[in-house]
Formats: structure tokens, C-alpha cells, sequence
């Protein structure tokens, strides 16, 4: 998946998510409670493969968790981060060692350095955004 240079961010979102299959979840939580869950039980309901990052679980939404990015044996489409900024820069290394094209940081995640890199690699950015509410600006 190749996002056009000269799109606007908008343009760029409604993009990736029309043409992503497939998102890793990292610090996807098994708590119905957890908006991590909330959110990834969404973008499920709406045709996402959903595939939980969290060394902690073995399975959320119905799917195997992963202890880490690496491990999945899969085409991953979008990264999206669950976790606080201090965890965010080793997530973003393993994406870029992984080749994914696109990070999606969630609201009130925010790591300047790290985007950065993310975006230097060649990879999308996205953040501080909640992936659903992006969602429904599209779709609904």
C-alpha cells in the first residue's frame, strides 16, 4: 500500500483506511472494559483483521495475541499503538525493521521522535488520533 506524496493528511487516512486489511494492535487488552478493546472490536466489526500485540494475553476479539510486532507471521497494513510514549520508540523500531507502512499512534499518544523516524523510514504517521473516530468520519 503507497499513499500518494501529494495528498492532504485527510485524504491520506481516508486512503489507508479504504486499502488496510490487516492492523496490529499493540497493547490491545482481553478487558472489555479497556478502550483499547473497545476500539479493536470496532475496526473489527467493520472487516479489519484485528491481531493483538500484548506479551500479557494469549487471545482478544478472538484472536492470538503476539508478545511482540515480530512474531506475527503476517502482512501487517497499520500499527496501532496502545501504549504510553515512553514505550512508543521500540515500536516504532521493530515497524520499520518489519517494513509496515503505517503507524497509528491513538489519542493522547504522542512521541515527536519517534514519528519522525517512523516518517523518515518511509512509514505514514498518524497521531494523537483515535482510528475509530477517523473511521466514522468516512464511513458514517
Amino acid at each position: 500500500m503507497v499513499l500518494a506524496g501529494n495528498m492532504t493528511e485527510p485524504d491520506k487516512i481516508t486512503e489507508l483506511l479504504r486499502g488496510a486489511r490487516t492492523i496490529a494492535v499493540v497493547g490491545l487488552s482481553d478487558n472489555p472494559l479497556r478502550t483499547s478493546y473497545g476500539v479493536s472490536e470496532y475496526m473489527q466489526s467493520q472487516g479489519y483483521r484485528i491481531i493483538p500485540v500484548n506479551p500479557a494475553i494469549r487471545v482478544s476479539l478472538g484472536e492470538k495475541a503476539y508478545p511482540t510486532l515480530s512474531d506475527i507471521p503476517e502482512k501487517i497494513d497499520i500499527v496501532n499503538v496502545f501504549r504510553r510514549p515512553e514505550y512508543v520508540a521500540e515500536v516504532v523500531d521493530e515497524a520499520i525493521r518489519l517494513k509496515v507502512p503505517a503507524i497509528w499512534m491513538q489519542e493522547g499518544v504522542v512521541h515527536e521522535a519517534a514519528a519522525a523516524k517512523a516518517r523518515a523510514a518511509g512509514i505514514f504517521v498518524v497521531m494523537d488520533r483515535c482510528i475509530l473516530q477517523e473511521h466514522r468520519k468516512i464511513y458514517h
